[in-house]
C-alpha cells in the first residue's frame, strides 16, 4: 500500500446513474510552433458524473492543465488547436460550440480555480467587483443584489468580515484568502462542474486542508462534479473518487481511488507512489523515477515511458500499448498488463 493511503474518510464512489456530466473522448490538443508540433494532449478519454470527483495526476508537462483549458476553450489559438475528439458537457459538444456559447458556459455552468490566484485575479479591481462581474453576466443580478451575492459567496468560502473584504483588492489579502476568493468566483453562479487546477499550490498544510474541506463541503451542498488536477497524491487520496494518471500527453492508468492506491498496475504509477516520503519512520532514501520527462517535440517511439521504465524491453520501444480495461474499470496502458500481449507478466506490476 502506498504511503499516501486512502483514509476511511475518503468519499465513497459516486453512483454512475444515467449519462456522465462530462464525457471526453479521444481529445487531441496540439500546439503548432516554429520548432514543430507539440502534441500536448493526444487521445485522452475520461468521464465525470454529477457529484463525483475525478483526480488527474502526473508530472509537470503531462497534459493535465492543457486538458482543463481545452474543456474551457481557453487555449491561445494559434498556436493551440483542438485537432480531434469530443468534449461532451451535459450532452453538448464544447469543441464545436461557438465563442458566444462558450462565454455562457464558462463561469455559469463550468467554474475553474486557476493555479495561481495572484496572477488570475485582476489587481486593479476589488474582489467584489470581480465576483459581481460573473453574477451580472450569468445570473443577471444588478446593483445591490449583485453586491449582496458577492458578500454571501465570500462568507460561504469562510472569509471573515465579508462585508468589509468585498471592497479589498487582491494584494491586500493573504495567499489563502486569495485562493478562497478564486473559489468564490468559480462557484458564484452554482456551476455543474468545477475544475480545480492545483488549488492548494504554495499554501501551507493548514490552509491546504481548509481549502480541500471547503471544496468537498460545497460539492456536497451543490451536487457538482469536480475535476481535481494536482501532482499531490495526498490530495488525491483525500478527495477523489476516481483517478486518471497522465504521462507525456496520454492517460496511462485509470481506476477507482481505492483500487489505484491498493494495487497500482502501470510502472509509472508505481514509480509515483514509491517517491512519496514515508511518515512511519525509517531512513530509507526516496526512490525516484530515473530520467526526465521527454521533450514533447521529440516523444520516443513505442511506449513513451520506456526510456525510464525498469521493465522495458525491445517490444516496448517499437509498439505503443493501448489503454485496456483490466476488470472493474481499472485501465492500464502497459504491455506487462495486456493479457493478449507478448509481454504479459502481471507479477511484475502487482
Amino acid at each position: 500500500m502506498p504511503e499516501a493511503s486512502v483514509s476511511s474518510e475518503t468519499p465513497a464512489g459516486a453512483a454512475h446513474v444515467g449519462s456522465p456530466l462530462l464525457d471526453i473522448q479521444d481529445l487531441k490538443t496540439y500546439f503548432h510552433t516554429d520548432d514543430g508540433t507539440v502534441k500536448a494532449v493526444d487521445g485522452v478519454s475520461f468521464q465525470a458524473w454529477p457529484g463525483e470527483t475525478v483526480g488527474i495526476v502526473g508530472e509537470s508537462g503531462c497534459g493535465k492543465s492543457v486538458t482543463a483549458l481545452s474543456i474551457m476553450r481557453l487555449l491561445p489559438m494559434p498556436p493551440g488547436k483542438i485537432e480531434g475528439g469530443s468534449i461532451l458537457f451535459d450532452g453538448e459538444d464544447l469543441v464545436t460550440a461557438s465563442p458566444a456559447r462558450m462565454r455562457q458556459i464558462r463561469g455559469g455552468k463550468i467554474g475553474m480555480i486557476f493555479q495561481e490566484p495572484m496572477t488570475s485575479l485582476n489587481p486593479v479591481f476589488t474582489v467584489g467587483n470581480q465576483i459581481e462581474e460573473a453574477v451580472r453576466l450569468h445570473l443577471h443580478l444588478r446593483g445591490k443584489e449583485a453586491r449582496d451575492h458577492a458578500i454571501d459567496m465570500l462568507a460561504k468560502v469562510g472569509i471573515p468580515s465579508p462585508e468589509a473584504r468585498v471592497d479589498e483588492y487582491p494584494h491586500q489579502m493573504s495567499g489563502g484568502m486569495r485562493q478562497r476568493v478564486m473559489i468564490a468566483m468559480a462557484l458564484s453562479c452554482h456551476p455543474k462542474l468545477l475544475i480545480a487546477d492545483e488549488p492548494t499550490t504554495a499554501l501551507d498544510v493548514t490552509i491546504q486542508a481548509q481549502i480541500l474541506e471547503l471544496i468537498r463541503s460545497l460539492q456536497s451542498e451543490l451536487g457538482m462534479a469536480v475535476q481535481m488536477i494536482t501532482h499531490d497524491l495526498g490530495v488525491i487520496a483525500e478527495t477523489a473518487h476516481r483517478v486518471v494518471v497522465m504521462y507525456a500527453s496520454k492517460v496511462v492508468e485509470m481506476a477507482d481511488v481505492k483500487e489505484l492506491f491498493g494495487r497500482p498496475r502501470h510502472p509509472y504509477t508505481r514509480g509515483l507512489f514509491r517517491s512519496i516520503p514515508a511518515i512511519t519512520g525509517g531512513h530509507d532514501r526516496l526512490q525516484t523515477i530515473e530520467g526526465t520527462v521527454p521533450n514533447p517535440l521529440e516523444f520516443p517511439s513505442g511506449c513513451k515511458f520506456h526510456p525510464r521504465c525498469t521493465f522495458a524491453t525491445d517490444h516496448c520501444t517499437k509498439h505503443e500499448p493501448e489503454l485496456l480495461d483490466l476488470g472493474e474499470g481499472h485501465l492500464s496502458a502497459c504491455w506487462l498488463t495486456d493479457p493478449s500481449g507478448p509481454m504479459y507478466d502481471p507479477e511484475k506490476v502487482s
